[in-house]
């Protein structure tokens, strides 16, 4: 009786997201947010201001066929050129290691490596399950107040909202993104993360886990 109450519930909800209504008002979370972080994010190193500490967003490294997932590779990328312009001095990594099998922030940081940036330089977030744990846990936990969001423009741009909406002073560094068939799924999974957020910050929405400070030097 009860799995087909929640069966009921989950697909009730699914009809108002779909509904016209339902879609109307996630255009309008998508529009408010991007209105929110415009002029916040940069597409070089040229241009964009230093912040002492780039807060390099997660994602796996690999698709389900195996091979690497451009965003990924992008993301280190992008953090690289920041740090080789000294646009930043240290690099938060945050990401998910809720699995023993499955450590975004520590594969992130060997290939950072990999490619120059010394380990010294490298600190890592093991609780960021996602953008609002990430933005909110570098905040609180490793005490920042101004940083620079290292992802996709449209991962930053709802990462600045969330800083925003929490008193952080944050601007984003755009990685290279992807088009076309293969970004499809993700460009339609942002707009539910957006509204999300939206949510979120309305209901004042906590990090999973927080815990002792860490101080960043």
């Amino acid at each position: 009786m009860h799995s087909i109450y929640y069966k009921i519930i989950k697909l009730s909800k699914w009809a108002l997201l779909l509904s016209p209504f339902g879609l109307f008002l996630i255009l309008c979370v998508d529009n408010y947010i991007l209105m929110e972080a415009e002029g916040q994010t940069f597409e070089n190193t040229q241009q964009i201001p230093y912040n002492k500490v780039g807060l390099l967003l997660g994602t796996s490294k690999y698709l389900k066929d195996g091979s690497t997932n451009p965003y990924y590779r992008y993301r280190i990328e992008a953090t690289v050129s920041l740090y080789k312009a000294q646009k930043i001095d240290f690099v938060l990594v945050s990401g998910d290691n809720g699995r023993t099998n499955y450590n975004e922030p520590l594969t992130f940081k060997n290939d950072l490596i990999k490619l120059g940036i010394p380990k010294d330089k490298i600190v890592l977030d093991y609780a960021g399950f996602s953008t609002l744990d990430s933005v909110i846990r570098a905040q609180k936990i490793f005490g920042l107040t101004a940083f620079t969001l290292i992802s996709q423009k449209f991962h930053n741009d709802r990462a600045i909202f969330l800083a925003n909406k929490n008193g952080i002073n944050a601007i984003g560094y755009n990685a290279k993104t992807i088009f076309g068939k293969k970004a499809l799924k993700t460009n339609m999974r942002e707009y539910l993360a957006r509204s999300k957020a939206f949510l979120d910050v309305i209901f004042k929405t906590k990090p999973k886990y927080l815990g002792s400070q860490i101080s960043i030097r």
